[in-house]
C-alpha cells in the first residue's frame, strides 16, 4: 500500500481544505509589501508617488563618474549627490550634516539662509520618509515658477534622476541657499563627472 494514502487517511485529509489554506497563504504572502507600503503612512505615500506636486519625473541612469573629492555623505544616497551638486557648482556646504532629515535644522545652526523658495543652486530637503530626502535645484521656470530638481537615490541606490515640480508645491519643502550675509552667485555645474549610464531593463 502506498504510505502517503495511509497517512492521508488516518489524518482525514481533506484536498479542498487543503487546496483553500494554500491559497489563503499565498494571498497573505503576495498582500505583505502592499501593506508594508500602505503602513508607511500618507506622508510617505505621497513622497513615493512624487505628490503633491511632481509633474514630470526622468531618470537618467546610474552615476558613473568616480568619487566625489571631500563626499563623505553615503555613497549612492541623496546625500551624496547633494553634496557634490553643491561642490561642483563652487558652493559647498559641510559634510556634518547628517541625514536628509537633519539638513535643514542644521543647516539653520551653521548660519545658512533655509526657506520655501526654490533657486538654482539651492538644497531641496524634505523630511519626509524614514530619512528624508535632499537634492539640487537646477532650473526655475521664469514664466511658470515651476522648478526641477536633480537627485540621486529617489528611484534607486546610486541612480540620478530629475523632477519638475509645480510653483505652488514650493510651500511644502525647505530650500537651503548659502551662509546668510555672503552674496548669492550660483555657478553652472560644468564637471566631467557628471557621467550616468543607461538604465539596465532590471530598473
Amino acid at each position: 500500500m502506498n504510505p502517503s494514502i495511509v497517512i492521508f487517511g488516518v489524518a482525514g485529509y481533506n484536498p479542498k481544505r487543503t487546496i483553500a489554506v494554500v491559497l489563503a497563504t499565498l494571498v497573505i504572502i503576495l498582500s505583505l509589501p502592499f501593506m508594508a507600503v500602505m503602513s508607511m503612512g500618507t506622508d510617505a505615500l505621497s513622497f513615493l508617488a512624487g505628490t503633491p506636486d511632481a509633474k514630470a519625473a526622468e531618470t537618467q541612469g546610474f552615476y558613473m563618474g568616480g568619487p566625489v573629492p571631500g563626499d563623505t555623505y553615503e555613497w549612492g544616497n541623496c546625500t551624496y549627490w547633494a553634496f557634490a551638486m553643491r561642490l561642483w557648482a563652487g558652493t559647498p556646504i559641510p559634510t556634518t550634516w547628517g541625514n536628509a532629515n537633519t539638513w535643514d535644522d542644521r543647516a539653520r545652526a551653521d548660519g545658512y539662509e533655509v526657506n520655501h523658495t526654490p533657486a538654482i543652486n539651492a538644497v531641496f530637503q524634505t523630511d519626509e520618509g524614514e530619512w528624508g530626502h535632499v537634492a539640487y535645484v537646477i532650473k526655475v521656470d521664469d514664466k511658470t515658477g515651476d522648478w526641477t530638481i536633480s537627485e540621486m537615490n529617489a528611484p534607486h541606490l546610486n541612480v540620478v534622476s530629475q523632477r519638475t515640480f509645480s510653483k505652488d508645491s514650493a510651500q511644502y519643502y525647505n530650500f537651503i541657499y548659502g551662509k546668510k550675509g555672503e552674496a548669492w552667485t550660483p555657478k553652472p555645474i560644468l564637471n566631467p563627472l557628471l557621467n550616468t549610464g543607461n538604465l539596465s531593463p532590471s530598473f
